[in-house]
């Protein structure tokens, strides 16, 4: 485990102070450090979490099927128990072990190890829910049920969609997953979660350590970071591993060349955000941005790494627009790489991209077709989506999830009980973006734009306080607090 990149005692202090020049007391920064403070820094205290969940209940005796078993699932499953305390509960989910998802990327900076991100599903399905440990083949939402792999049809009246995410690496031309931790190539996605297993976080240390003894061979190594054209599961972690590596090697002296490819136009979708990490990028010399930039394929043995670059051709001047006839066409590109950071092409499971319940055109084809205020299914009404499943356009994030927990149980009551659906989802997702060891730039946002938590901090600004609120107390509040529903 890193620990000398840890603040001691004095540099905890002088980040403290640094906050009262923006008008915030080191005696309030402390508290809110706490695990009372820190629930408070991500929009509700605790106990008006809870206050919050008793507000809609049910005593009908309905059949209520969960699917899936991560982040989303669990936390609907532990508010739909209090909100419906006669339902008959059903979870199909075939992963008997639990990951703290976002701790990939601690143990892919050396700060936590496997053991610090797993606990035991059971620890979060009680007994009195029936589980399968299963998965689901196929949705009939025609017809109300689901038949699992080992062919048991499963009948419900309410479903929550829960299933989460799948990574792609083989639609990488030339890439298994079997190439992860060999020649050069790294994924902190890397995980099988119905095993439990999350080897991505560990190979991912090991390529820190690997990419640092390159450099200091006295050749200055190149290094790679993909970002798919694909909605992935937090979207800031490629850059995430991009300045936790860089700042790696920067602690001995190191540097490599850097390249941050993404088939996006800019580094962050939100300006303010953009702006600060172009800033961080900075800190580290030799970052090359290669925007519009889509890894389809890779040369594993010789270190080639195949992009589809978009880029624009300037036409004939219009005299009445008075502006020139831009055309997009696309070509590759061929990168020579020495370390080569991936992360994979990701969409909703498969059964659910064949079934109804599914976007049926558009770039959302196969996500989960859910009204992006409500989470309720457009077609079928009996229907709820939690998590990264959702075809809305954000919040495939574990901020988001505990987000759409409240708003999916209280309007799934609401539509049992023929009423009016009273929650509403604002977009909510944040991004706890590492800017090096110590900061974190923590970008909050929704719809609308920034939505940060505490307005009355840049939200722009990289900042000690949010790594020791993601490092120390975010992890023991999602065990403790978010997947029991009260927060």
């Amino acid at each position: 485990m890193k620990e000398k990149k840890i603040p001691h005692s004095s540099a905890v202090i002088e980040a403290l102070e640094a906050q009262t020049q923006e008008g915030i007391s080191r005696r309030t920064a402390l508290k809110m450090i706490g695990v009372g403070g820190a629930a408070t820094m991500m929009g509700m205290s605790p106990a008006l979490q809870a206050e919050e969940s008793t507000k809609t209940s049910s005593e009908q005796a309905i059949k209520v099927l969960v699917v899936g078993a991560g982040a989303g699932g669990i936390m609907a499953l532990a508010r739909l128990r209090r909100a419906l305390p006669n339902a008959s509960i059903t979870i199909i989910a075939p992963n008997e072990k639990h990951l703290y998802q976002p701790g990939q990327i601690f143990m892919a900076a050396g700060l936590y190890t496997f053991d610090d991100i797993v606990k035991e599903n059971q620890d979060f399905i009680p007994d009195d829910v029936r589980w399968i440990k299963d998965e689901v083949a196929s949705f009939d939402p025609d017809n109300n049920k689901v038949t699992t792999r080992a062919g048991e049809e499963v009948p419900y009246d309410y479903m929550v969609v829960a299933t989460g995410i799948v990574y792609h690496y083989e639609q990488i031309k030339g890439l298994s997953k079997e190439d992860i931790g060999k020649n050069g190539i790294s994924s902190v996605y890397l995980n099988d979660l119905e095993k439990g297993t999350a080897q991505g976080g560990t190979l991912t240390w090991e390529w820190f350590g690997a990419l640092k003894n390159a450099a200091a061979s006295g050749k200055k190594p190149v290094a790679i970071y993909t970002q798919p054209a694909t909605p992935i599961k937090c979207g800031g972690a490629p850059q995430k591993i991009l300045y936790l590596s860089a700042d790696h090697l920067k602690e001995e002296g190191l540097s490599a060349e850097y390249i941050f490819a993404t088939p996006t136009k800019t580094l962050f979708s939100q300006p303010p955000i953009a702006a600060a990490l172009l800033e961080v990028q900075k800190r580290y010399d030799s970052i090359t941005n290669k925007f519009s930039h889509n890894l389809v394929a890779i040369d594993v043995n010789k270190k080639v790494a195949i992009f589809e670059e978009i880029y624009e051709i300037k036409g004939e001047y219009d005299e009445d627009l008075e502006e020139y006839e831009i055309t997009e066409d696309k070509r590759e590109v061929e990168l020579q790489y020495d370390f080569i950071h991936i992360v994979p092409p990701m969409s909703p499971p498969q059964a659910l991209v064949d079934s109804a319940l599914g976007w049926q055109k558009g770039s959302a084809k196969g996500w989960l077709e859910v009204d992006d205020i409500t989470l309720q299914h457009r077609r079928y009404k009996n229907v709820f989506g939690i998590g990264d499943v959702c075809g809305i356009p954000m919040g495939k994030t574990g901020g988001s999830a505990r987000h759409h927990a409240p708003i999916v149980v209280a309007n799934l009551v609401a539509q049992l009980e023929n009423k009016p659906l009273p929650e509403k989802f604002d977009g909510y997702t944040v991004c706890p973006l590492k800017a090096g060891y110590g900061e974190i730039i923590m970008a909050e946002f929704n719809y609308n734009g920034l939505a940060p938590t505490l307005p009355f901090l840049d939200p722009a600004k990289p900042r000690w306080m949010w790594w020791a609120f993601d490092l120390y107390q975010l992890k023991p509040m999602y065990w403790y607090l978010m997947l029991k529903g009260w927060f």
